[in-house]
């Protein structure tokens, strides 16, 4: 049994990158039989040298996706294997001796490996396939400048998250599952609020919206539907790509609605409208809240489960390590077991990362029900569907997405509905409410 996580790390790597790749060629080989068919709903709104552009670029990302998951996939066998994390932990530990230091070093070194590995991918993906269909405005410095933000950015945080943990974990040992949930939560939330008014504008502009009529519509609609916000804003998603889309960001006072500048020259008024329906329908029917008060709870419940199974030594000799080497006594004995439990979390998280795709099947069958009760929403508050639903034709045909993709495909990896059923639902809705009006008025 002392190898029994090393059992299920693979049992779970190996179980991932089979059904990825037969999702992947069980879409590609539907996109070759059926990829450039024109449905029904779609007639008159894309041809078929739309269908085969859409082909092409989605068969460009699949052949890349093919060496790029094979690397990683070996990389990180090849690292459990050569007892990596073990030699990395004890490295640091015996270098600083300290478990601050340890957990934050720790926690930057072992992703070090994958993240310099993803460099080429990176640059082949934003510079080959991405150029190549016309999305890509990048240039290298731009793309070298955003990466050096980004690791800052990220180290800082990690800093102040992992330091906190730490003194969790040391300080606050019996209870500190209970601690620890408590801090990502709040962390989380913290994002939220500062990534719209400090975070965003380093990687973007955002400035207020300019068309009147525009701006008159959506405030209006705003107000029709009770939401208040700090405003409405465009962003220059165009100076790094064509893709375009449409969110809302932050909470409480630093709530913001975001509209691509692709999105807005894409898209007509009444189009931009009934998609920023669609989010206020997030809004209205209490999504977020209603996510909030399912995963806060669960939050809760897997951290102290992996409290209880961080006192079980083969999940440290299955990858390596021997947790007997820092019983010690005194003063600082917390230090070094904090610092073990911390390894502890992230080698229960590499055990079990590979069942994270099937875990995924439920989270995504919920979100497309939220969708599709956001589409309605839009539908009502908006003129009916039409509208919406000649929005996300466009965004589908803009952004070259799939239109008819397999329903196992959709069910791991679309959070959203595939177009085609979001179409039908929003008609049929729009069907449903023009009945009933006009029984009411009888």
């Amino acid at each position: 049994m002392e190898n029994l996580f090393l059992y299920i790390f693979f049992t779970g790597a190996v179980l991932k990158f089979v059904t990825v790749h037969f999702l992947e060629y069980v879409d590609y080989k539907k996109r070759k039989l059926h990829g450039t068919e024109i449905p029904s709903e779609l007639e008159g709104h894309v041809d078929e040298a739309v269908l085969t552009k859409t082909c092409s670029y989605e068969n460009a990302k699949y052949f890349f996706f093919i060496p790029r998951s094979i690397v990683f996939f070996l990389l990180k066998i090849f690292l459990v294997c050569i007892y990596f994390y073990q030699d990395v932990f004890a490295t640091v530990w015996n270098v600083t001796q300290n478990a601050y230091l340890t957990i934050i070093l720790f926690e930057i070194l072992v992703s070090l490996p994958g993240d310099v590995l993803s460099i080429p991918f990176d640059l082949y993906g934003e510079f080959r396939i991405e150029k190549k269909y016309g999305f890509s405005n990048m240039n290298l410095r731009m793309w070298i400048f955003d990466g050096i933000k980004s690791i800052i950015l990220g180290l800082i945080m990690n800093a102040i998250l992992m330091g906190a943990v730490a003194f969790i974990l040391i300080h606050l040992n019996q209870w500190w599952w209970l601690f620890v949930s408590s801090v990502m939560i709040i962390f989380s939330l913290g994002l939220s609020f500062i990534y719209p008014i400090f975070l965003a504008p380093l990687f973007n502009k955002f400035t207020p919206i300019e068309d009147e009529e525009l701006k008159n519509r959506l405030e209006a609609l705003l107000e029709k539907t009770g939401f208040k916000s700090s405003g409405i804003y465009k962003m220059d998603a165009s100076k790094r790509s064509r893709h375009s889309n449409a969110y809302f960001t932050g909470i409480g006072k630093s709530k913001r609605i975001v509209l691509y500048d692709t999105l807005i020259e894409q898209l007509t008024v009444d189009e931009i409208e009934a998609v920023l329906g669609h989010e206020l329908g997030h809004y209205k029917k209490h999504h977020i809240i209603k996510k909030m008060l399912v995963s806060v709870p669960f939050i809760f419940a897997v951290t102290f489960l992996v409290s209880l199974i961080l006192k079980y030594p083969p999940l440290y000799t299955s990858f390596g390590f021997a947790p007997e080497l820092f019983k010690v006594e005194g003063l600082q004995s917390m230090h070094p077991v904090a610092a073990l439990e911390y390894a502890g979390i992230f080698l229960l998280g590499l055990s079990l990362s590979g069942f994270g795709i099937f875990t995924g099947l439920i989270q995504n069958f919920f979100s497309r029900k939220d969708e599709f009760e956001a589409d309605r929403f839009s539908a009502e508050v908006c003129n009916g569907g039409e509208a919406l639903c000649t929005a996300l034709i466009k965004l589908n045909k803009e952004n070259l997405s799939e239109f008819v993709p397999p329903d196992i495909y959709c069910a791991f990896y679309y959070s959203h509905p595939p177009l085609l059923k979001r179409i039908r639902a929003i008609r049929q809705a729009g069907s449903y409410s023009e009945t009933s009006s006009s029984a009411l008025s009888k």
